[in-house]
């Protein structure tokens, strides 16, 4: 039986080939939902879909896209926003 924290299925069970030629059952963490626009709602591309620790240890350029509000916004919602505040 598992420890009671690891009951619900907030943790994944994942089977993992230990040494000594034995499978074992660990229970991970599920990853995080998408990232979502703020404009539309629309998931974004280029952000990856992992926890805080990993994409802690990621280089920058592998954390959102390289653009004016790359990691905020779609990439059609920042076209509308830069288009009115140069018209604005």
């Amino acid at each position: 039986m598992p420890a009671p924290r690891y009951r619900s299925r907030t943790f994944r069970r994942v089977f993992v080939k230990v040494p000594g030629n034995r499978v074992s059952l660990q229970y991970k963490k599920r990853k995080p939902s998408k990232a979502q626009c703020g404009g539309c709602g629309k998931q974004l591309s280029g952000i990856p879909r992992e926890r805080d620790v990993r994409i802690k240890n990621l280089p920058k350029t592998m954390k959102r896209p390289q653009r004016p509000y790359g990691g905020v916004l779609c990439s059609s919602c920042m076209r509308d926003k830069i288009k009115s505040s140069i018209r604005d």
